[in-house]
This record gives structure tokens, C-alpha cells and sequence, in this order.
């Protein structure tokens, strides 16, 4: 795996890792790993390195705002992000990759596709790309106050790590590592999010401003939607609603669940990566 810097706007380089495929198909299509909010590229390890493996060209990205990207103090909203992960597509040309996004980073692998038809030939949904904060909220105080993040600036990271270890335990080494790379160890062994508190909330602001219904008509590519069922119950109704209205509304898709967390990418990768493989073998005949 070798990582590289790209700019994609002025004043902002996004920190890509690229694994390169073992004993590469001819005309295998590569698939480039979008990640969710206060994430980082690294949550996506396991993934690429089970699709690198099966043949196929994996990158993952450090978006705007996060991990070892550039961190302007603008350009938060999903079309800008999404535009970014255009960008880099071009930059780096990739040939219409397979890209998928999890959570929020599925709400803007949904813009892409939206906006850019051309960009991908297959987008995969990970328990985001139908998040829709208006329908949840009545209002944006109230998604403010319910959705603000923890202040964990100045915490051990040997506590954040037995915490993660414990709330995670069923987690491979390659999730545990990817969430603790959610941040910045200080020389003083406390850790700082990469994503500020301030940055945090205005990517916030963008995802309650995003409609994605609105978007599900465009999406001229097969979709992939792999929402996650933790048991909740009474989530999982609304939860499987609106996975049902957007998967209706896209001309090209199929839903399949994941049993577990909401980063089911970290917590079931492997299983994750053979979903996504379908797309590449038979994504055209759904």
C-alpha cells in the first residue's frame, strides 16, 4: 500500500492509500472507498486489502476535513465533497471506478453519481446515502443538539483504545486501528480528532441540507445498498423504510443487510468486500 497527496481545489490535497491488486484481472474495475463522517480512509483497510487481494485495484481517501487531508474551513457541504471525489477520479485516472461511501460518504458517493453520471459504474451505499436529517428532526437545533459530537480533545489514547477495544470486541485488528486513526496523538499521549469540533458541525450543517430523494431519480448506475441492522428494533423500521423508498426510486439497485454495526466496513470487511465484488461481475445484469 502506498499512500499519495491530490489536490482537488485550491488549497486542499486529499491523502489517498492505494493497494494495488495481487495478480491483477485485465480489465478488472478498481474500487475507490469513501469514508463517513469523523472517519478516515484507514476504516476501510480491511476491505481493500480482501478486494486487493481477490484481484482488483482498492483506494481509499482521507477526505476534506479529515484524517491526513488538507483542512480548509469551507467547502463542507455534499455537492463540494462530492466534487472533490470527482476530482480525484480524474486526477488519478481511475476509469469509472466502483466507488462506495459510507454513511455520510454515502450521501456523497449519492451526489457524485447524481451529478457526474459518467464518474462511476457502480456505486455501493454502507448504511448511508438515504440519511435525510429534515425527516428525522424537527428542526436544525434540535439535529444540532442530538448530533454533536463529544469533546474528546485531551483524552489518554490508552483510554480511547481500551474503550474502542471493549464497545468493539468482536472488531478484526484492522477496524480497531482504523477508528483509532480517527486521530491525532499528541506528544503528550492524548489524542485530538483529526475533524475539529467547529468542522465537525459544519459538515453536519451540509448533511441536513442535503435532500438525497431528490437525487435517487439520477443515478444512472447499478447501486448497491447495504444498510446495517444492530437490533434496534425501532430503528430498524424507519431504517428499512426509507432503505425500501430509495432503493425504489433508483432505476439500477438492490438492497442487501449486514447483521451489526453501523461501520459494518470495520466490523465485517471481508463479507463487505464480497458484496462489493458482485457489483464488478454482474453489476450490469441487475
Amino acid at each position: 500500500m502506498r499512500t499519495e497527496r491530490v489536490a482537488v481545489a485550491p488549497g486542499v490535497e486529499l491523502a489517498v492509500d492505494c493497494w494495488e491488486a495481487a495478480g491483477p484481472v485485465s480489465g478488472a474495475a478498481s474500487f475507490l472507498l469513501v469514508h463517513g463522517l469523523a472517519s478516515n480512509a484507514r476504516m476501510w483497510d480491511g476491505v481493500a486489502a480482501a478486494l486487493a487481494e481477490a484481484g482488483h485495484e482498492a483506494l481509499t481517501v482521507d477526505l476534506r476535513g479529515h484524517g491526513r487531508s488538507s483542512k480548509p474551513d469551507d467547502g463542507y457541504d455534499v455537492p463540494t465533497v462530492a466534487g472533490d471525489v470527482g476530482t480525484l477520479i480524474e486526477a488519478l485516472g481511475l476509469d469509472r471506478p466502483i466507488v462506495a461511501g459510507q454513511s455520510w460518504g454515502g450521501n456523497v458517493v449519492l451526489e457524485l453519481a447524481a451529478g457526474n453520471p459518467t464518474a462511476a459504474r457502480g456505486i455501493a451505499l454502507i448504511d448511508g446515502g438515504w440519511l435525510d436529517l429534515r425527516s428525522a428532526f424537527p428542526d436544525w437545533e434540535a439535529c444540532r443538539t442530538a448530533l454533536a459530537p463529544p469533546r474528546l480533545v485531551g483524552t489518554p489514547v490508552t483510554d480511547v483504545e481500551r474503550y474502542i477495544r471493549s464497545a468493539h470486541a468482536d472488531w478484526p485488528e484492522t477496524g480497531i486501528r482504523g477508528t483509532l486513526a480517527n486521530f491525532e496523538v499528541r506528544p503528550d499521549g492524548t489524542i485530538a480528532p483529526w475533524l475539529t469540533f467547529e468542522r465537525h458541525m459544519t459538515v453536519l450543517r451540509g448533511l441536513w441540507e442535503h435532500r438525497p430523494a431528490e437525487r435517487y431519480p439520477l443515478i444512472a448506475v447499478p447501486a448497491l445498498l447495504c444498510p446495517a441492522d444492530d437490533g434496534d428494533l425501532e430503528g430498524h423500521g424507519r431504517k428499512r423504510s426509507a432503505v425500501d423508498a430509495a432503493a425504489g426510486a433508483m432505476p439500477n439497485a438492490r438492497v442487501q443487510w449486514f447483521q451489526g454495526d453501523h461501520d459494518i466496513h470495520a466490523q465485517h470487511p471481508v463479507e463487505l468486500a464480497g458484496a462489493l465484488l458482485a457489483i464488478a461481475a454482474d453489476g450490469a445484469a441487475w
